[in-house]
């Protein structure tokens, strides 16, 4: 597969460096990480990580691109974030497939990923002449407030295998027009993506005469926990499992620091009797299908009014048992594999607990028989409360349940620890407020007529509960990357105190 990776033309020859301090470290010594390709199971390439040596020169050299960067005025950091732009435009094709090689993600999906990414640079570009604060009216005589952001300094980024690139431009280019510098950590299962992102925008920054804000430190959990502890980094931005997101934010919650948590989601569709069938159908499949199950927002619970819910039953078993399944590369193929063998074997089991638990698995659910972390799509009958359902299975595994009305939907739908993505399939205007009002969805997304996958960068990314309760993307997410600072200005000759208050 290196001839795979060299054809790319993205420079991963292996071993390849992990690790970028204001320029790649030739020789990282914290040991080797290998990308395996999980269609075959074979050796994709390896990434040389970070020692705790290689880790503190990334750390000063992101602090010294910091000092310069945030003296770059936002509209100027706004015009290289649109040449970074570009520059993955030019590599969209070559960066998909690198994706689809280490995570098994179609290539479409993959195209997808990209091409957000550059959606990502588009939107921070227009931000950058959108960091906006307010004027306030004083309550003191010749005095005037005012409220403004300023950078806030080193951004650590840890991201997730399932979207290996996307995730570190939602934190990154919005970070770097708000003037941060960033530090990424990627995932142990696809640090190939990292370097690859990682070279294509340092190449861009050199050439612009910019500070290398756009550090890498590629390595294992121990490098996910030095970021976690260091304040240096005021800002950790988290992307994975809920015990992951526990454990960083309790590490930053104890030197005070701020962490943004992007964790697990047991993501719903509710479907009542008067919804579109087909439209229901299409944002079943691909919610619950897509990515193999690998997607934070990925549909794993379909709440069916009773009366509606055996004839979409009998439907999607039909559908399920017609998922092109295969080389992820290949056009027509539908879903891919499981990202390795712990995941198949982590399906496996929750399948099994649901089976002991009362379910009964309607179709799919098995071990493909051939190279690669292969499997068939599951689709499970469930009785309502059914324990293994309120936990995060990353895999393809929709379980169905029959509900007597909205209510009892809403009821059981909020009954898990996560909170991020939700959807209501009704043409009844009454019930879809209803599901959007305060007493309906707890969750961060809310979708009527559309399934819990696809988010645009538009509107703010997140959820709430175990789901950590952080924003990224869209609305007014910048300000996660700055710092507020409120400033009064008295342009008279006196000295009143706010308040009415005399002293002296």
């Amino acid at each position: 597969m290196q001839s795979s990776l060299v054809s790319l033309g993205l420079d991963l020859a292996s071993p390849v460096s992990g690790v970028y301090a204001a320029d790649w470290v030739a020789a990282p010594s914290g040991g080797e990480i290998v990308s395996i390709d999980p269609s075959t199971g074979q050796r994709l390439g390896a990434v040389l990580t970070a020692s705790a040596a290689d880790y503190e020169r990334v750390m000063v050299a992101a602090a010294e691109a910091h000092e310069a960067w945030r003296r770059v005025p936002a509209p100027v950091r706004g015009d290289l974030v649109r040449l970074i732009g570009n520059a993955l435009r030019a590599k969209k094709k070559d960066l998909a497939t690198l994706i689809t090689l280490e995570t098994g993600k179609i290539l479409p999906e993959a195209e997808g990923e990209v091409q957000e990414m550059i959606d990502i640079a588009d939107f921070a570009v227009g931000l950058s002449r959108q960091l906006y604060g307010r004027a306030m009216h004083s309550e003191r005589v010749a005095h005037r407030m005012l409220e403004q952001w300023h950078p806030l300094g080193v951004v650590g980024v840890l991201s997730a295998f399932n979207f290996p690139a996307a995730v570190w431009s939602w934190n990154a280019l919005l970070a770097a027009v708000c003037g941060d510098s960033v530090v990424w950590k990627p995932s142990e299962e696809a640090p190939l993506t990292a370097v690859a992102v990682t070279r294509i925008v340092n190449e861009v920054v050199r050439a612009a005469g910019h500070p290398p804000i756009f550090a890498l430190v590629a390595g294992g959990r121990d490098v996910g926990g030095w970021l976690a502890a260091d304040r240096r980094v005021p800002l950790v931005s988290a992307t994975g499992s809920t015990a992951m997101g526990r454990a960083v934010g309790e590490t930053v919650a104890r030197r005070l620091g701020r962490s943004l948590l992007e964790l697990g989601g047991n993501n719903a569709i509710i479907v009542l009797r008067d919804a579109d069938p087909e439209l229901v159908m299409r944002a079943v499949l691909f919610g619950a299908v897509g990515t193999a199950g690998q997607r934070c927002t990925t549909t794993r619970r379909l709440f069916v009014e009773r009366g509606m819910a055996k004839e979409l039953t009998q439907r999607l078993v039909q559908a399920y048992e017609r998922v092109p399944i295969g080389n992820p590369l290949d056009a027509g193929t539908l879903m891919g594999p499981l990202i390795h063998a712990r995941a198949v074997d982590t399906m496996m089991a929750a399948l099994a607990t649901a089976r002991a638990q009362g379910a009964e698995i309607l179709t799919g659910g098995t071990r493909v028989d051939r190279a690669g972390y292969f499997v068939t799509p599951a689709l499970v009958r469930a009785p309502l409360g059914l324990p293994i359902a309120r936990e995060e299975t990353f895999a393809p595994i929709l379980y169905v349940f029959e509900v007597e009305g909205l209510a009892e939907a809403v009821a059981h739908q909020n009954d898990v620890p996560q909170g991020l993505s939700s959807a209501i399939f009704t043409r009844d205007l009454r019930a879809a407020e209803r599901f959007l009002s305060a007493t309906g969805s707890d969750c961060g997304i809310a979708n009527v007529n559309l399934g819990t996958s696809g988010a645009e960068i538009g509107g703010a990314f997140g959820g709430e509960k175990d789901t950590g309760g952080g924003r990224e993307s869209g609305s007014d997410s910048w300000k996660a990357y700055m710092r507020r600072q409120t400033t009064t200005i008295n342009f008279g000759d006196e000295l009143p105190l706010a308040q009415g208050i005399r002293f002296g």
